[in-house]
Parts: C-alpha cells; structure tokens; sequence
C-alpha cells in the first residue's frame, strides 16, 4: 500500500508539474484544438509520461530494495542491523523477581557474524546474547544460563517493564519480542520497509545476473537459446494459428452456413484459458515441441478467427455496394474491399494473439522443457533465485514489447488508410 500510495503521489504530481509546464509551451498543433476530449486523432502518448512512468517505477523499486544506483536519501527505512538490546524480568520459585538484559547481533543474512560478548551480570538472571539474520526471528532461551530454570518455576513476566505471558508479545525499539505458549522469548527485529532480497532484489543484482547468464549460459544453454526457442515456439504457434483462424474468419463472415456451423466453437472455445488445455494437449501429443506448439497455435486460433470475422463484418456496406455498381465480381470485392478494410482487424488481432502466445509459453515451458524462458524462470524458482525469475520476466516482456512495436510498424506500413474512412 505504501509504494502504490507513492506511485499515486509522482502520478498525480507529474500530470499537474507537466501540464503546467505545455501550458506555457505549445508543442504541437493538437493543442490548438478546439476539441480534444472525445476525439481519438487527439490522443497520442505523452513521451514525458512514458519516461517519467519508467524511471518512477525503477525509483521505486531500488528505493524498496536499498539498491546502490539510487541515492541514499531516497531509500526507505531498511531493516534494523547492529546490536538490539531489552531488558526481561524473571520469576522463580521462592526468588525475588530479577532483571537481566538480552544483547541480540542482527546481522546480514549471509555474511559471517560473531555473537557478542557480555558480562553475565550480578543477579540470579543472567545476562543473555544471541544472533538473528536480519528479516527473521529466532527463539531465545534466556534460562538456559540463569541460576534457577524451568525446573525452579523460572518464567519471564516483564519485557522492557511491560508485562508479558505467553502468546503475547512486546514493541521494543529494535523489534517485537514475543512469547511462545511454552514461555521461550522470540525476537523478531524491526524489518523497515525494504524487501528482502530473496523476495525482490535490487536492479543491480538483476543486470549483473543478466550479464552472467549471457556471458556463462544457464542449465547447459545460452541465453539465447532459451529465448531463441521461447520466441521459435510463440512465431511458429502464432503463425499457424493465423494461416488458420484468418481463413476461417473470413468464412464466417461470409457464410452464414460457415458463421452457423463454427460460431458455437468458436465462441465456446474463446473464453477458455489456454493454460486450462495443456493437460489434455500433453495427453493427445505429448511433453515435446508438438504439443507446446500446439497449445500456442490454440492460443492464437480463436483471436485471429473473431478477427478477421470482425474485419469482414465492419466493412461499410456502401463500400460494396459502390464495388457491384462499377460492375467488380466476387473475386475483386474480396481483393479490393474487404481484405483491404480487414486488414485493420486482423492486425489488432494479431496484436493480442501474439501477446497472449507469450503468456502461454512460459507455461507451455514448465512442462518437461530443456530450453526456453518458462523453463529458466521454473527452475530458478524451484531453488528461490529471484534475480533469475526477475531477468527472465523481463526478457519477455522487453522481447514481447518489441514485437508488437514491429507488428505497429507493419501496420503503419502495410495499412496506411486505417482509420482514414
């Protein structure tokens, strides 16, 4: 709730800090006209926001994550590491209630510690140390070297000079120190706000993660291999299921025998996930590259068909019409106007398709896959290394990304009069 709260805060602050600042500059002549709200040609992306939206996510994030590339001051409060101190009051049997302080080393997970020296004090408690990592907890005996123990009715009923029993516990400056049902201390040192790096690491362990990997491979295989397969299975799923759907589309259409015959399939099979098919893909073709391009040639089957069914169904009627008064047969109807004004469609169809290929690899991938991101991202999860699962979820997004800016400029290229009427 925090880091969205901040994100909200830069949103919010950026849109007003920004817009103050066109007011006084006139970038372009959108702006000079007289209406924008409602009109589609009006809205294009603000690069600002764009740019101002990834650094602000990359801020926060190293600013959770206590990384080295973001400025100390803007680093939320950290976990609590050094020498924790609180004082507990004990009870025995037929024993004046005695005080005795407990000196805890919070230290780095994985980093070599020492546990600190301490005076055992005057009393019958005695003074206590211990070791904890920092993000964790640890149990406590605090009796074992007192002169009287749990055998002489030896319990602690005081931290701090709060009163405590067991299944309680107590907010001292370093932390929480509970009380087990059994009566053992467990002290649990203040966390901050920053993650824990086995949760989420900083940027830079991630890129130099990236760097090892590309440089050493992983599981046998380059990097490149494994995103080389990833994006070999979604082009060649997406492909099919294009040369397939787009026909199919096309017939639905235009047929109303076609439209009554797979309109069913189709749009019984639309809203079913594909992940939900991969035990029965594996049943009918197998753990092998067959099955996980079929499951992506599934994936991609049913958008492409509802696209370039919705291609051929917002062609303008007056197109055609005006197509028959020329005098132009079937054959050129379906050369000249609708493939042409489909076209659009299909593309944002594609679009989709592809995105949802690559949401359906990674899975495709966690079954019995020897390369391929889904099967790097799977393994490193299985031993908890989440700078891999990271750098590989950001791989496909960046490689994802870049195809559907390569399908937008084919678009530009090979559709120019969209949206031109």
């Amino acid at each position: 709730m925090i880091v969205f709260a901040i994100y909200v805060a830069i949103f919010v602050a950026s849109f007003f800090i920004v817009k103050f600042v066109a007011r006084k500059t006139i970038t372009d002549y959108t702006s000079l006209k007289t209406v924008t709200f409602g009109d589609e040609s009006a809205v294009t992306p603000s690069r600002i926001a764009s740019v101002i939206s990834i650094l602000t996510i990359f801020l926060l994030w190293g600013a959770f994550t206590g990384s080295k590339i973001v400025p100390g001051f803007l680093h939320a409060p950290g976990p609590f590491l050094g020498d924790a101190q609180f004082t507990y009051t004990a009870e025995a049997d037929g024993q004046q209630a005695d005080d005795a302080t407990v000196t805890v080393r919070v230290f780095e997970v994985g980093t070599d510690v020492e546990v600190p020296e301490i005076e055992p004090g005057d009393g019958w408690a005695k003074n206590d140390s211990d070791t904890v990592g920092a993000w964790r907890s640890g149990l406590i005996r605090v009796d074992r070297n007192d002169e009287f123990g749990r055998d002489a009715g030896h319990k602690i009923v005081a931290i701090n000079g709060q009163p405590i029993e067991p299944g309680a516990s107590v907010q001292t400056e370093f932390g929480r120190v509970g009380m087990s049902p059994k009566g053992t201390l467990n002290f649990e040192p203040n966390k901050g706000w920053q993650m824990e790096p086995i949760w989420l690491p900083p940027p830079e362990a991630v890129v130099d993660r990236l760097g090892e990997i590309a440089s050493e491979g992983y599981r046998d295989s380059t990097l490149w291999e494994h995103l080389g397969y990833s994006l070999f299975r979604v082009v060649v799923g997406f492909l099919i299921g294009a040369a397939v759907g787009i026909p199919l589309g096309y017939a639905m259409g235009l047929s109303n025998w076609f439209r009554g015959w797979f309109d069913p399939i189709v749009e019984f099979m639309r809203p079913v996930p594909p992940l939900a098919l991969i035990p029965l893909v594996i049943i009918w073709a197998g753990i092998g590259e067959t099955g996980k391009i079929i499951l992506l040639f599934l994936a991609a089957l049913w958008i492409m068909a509802i696209a370039a069914r919705s291609g051929v169904s917002g062609v303008k009627i007056s197109k055609v019409h005006a197509a028959y008064s020329l005098g132009a047969s079937k054959w050129q109807i379906m050369r000249h106007v609708i493939i042409p004004n489909s076209l659009p469609d299909i593309f944002t169809g594609a679009r989709v398709a592809m995105g949802v290929c690559w949401g359906t690899v990674v899975a495709a991938e966690l079954v019995a896959a020897e390369k391929g991101a889904g099967m790097m991202i799977m393994v490193a999860s299985k031993f908890q290394l989440t700078d891999i699962v990271i750098m590989g979820i950001i791989l496909i997004g960046v490689i994802g990304f870049g195809i559907d800016m390569l399908m937008r400029a084919a678009e530009r290229a090979l559709v120019p009069w969209k949206g031109k009427g």
